[in-house]
């Protein structure tokens, strides 16, 4: 993770998988506002495994238990 000023973050995943990747964002999602990956895709670089996923979270937007994640 990277600070790029107090309270915003911005998350990178090195995953497995699609579904793994995405399930991570989502359980941040939950939490903190957060800004989805672009085009809600993953990128793969030729002849590694997994795959990677950027998200940006504002720590200082903390969602409230009552509030929950946003069905899609």
């Amino acid at each position: 993770m990277y600070v790029a000023e107090p309270g915003l973050v911005v998350v990178d995943v090195a995953a497995a998988d699609d579904a793994t990747a995405f399930a991570l964002q989502e359980a941040l999602a939950a939490r903190w506002a957060t800004a989805t990956a672009t085009d809600d895709r993953t990128t793969r670089t030729p002849g590694e495994p997994g795959v990677r996923l950027r998200c940006y979270l504002d720590l200082r937007q903390e969602l409230s238990a009552a509030t929950g994640p946003i069905a899609p």
